[in-house]
């Protein structure tokens, strides 16, 4: 048997430890676990049946976008341009200005 050389945390998880992460047992987390995913919440890999745990924690800041502004770039709503501003620029450059 080889000697681990060093530790790997494990990025993926699976369901129990997920539920781990949010503080729930397993079974309360599978009844909670179709309305979290309605919720945004990353679904588990179609292949392996893990979650990614990095995707887990970024949607649990993103709950509460204000305390977290660093992360403010995953949670800002694109900003709806003036439908002005718009046509005028178009316009200008199809006169060539």
């Amino acid at each position: 048997m080889a000697d681990i050389r060093f530790r790997v945390d494990p990025a993926d998880i699976p369901a129990v430890k997920a539920a781990r992460r949010l503080g729930l047992d397993e079974d309360a987390f599978t009844r909670a676990l179709p309305e979290l995913l309605s919720r945004g919440f990353p679904p588990p890999d179609q292949t392996t049946g893990m979650f990614d745990l990095d995707a887990i924690d970024r949607w649990r800041r993103k709950r509460h976008a204000h305390l977290f502004p660093e992360d403010a770039s995953l949670t800002a709503p694109p900003a709806a341009r003036d439908a002005r501003e718009v046509v005028a620029d178009r316009l200008a450059r199809v006169r060539g200005g």
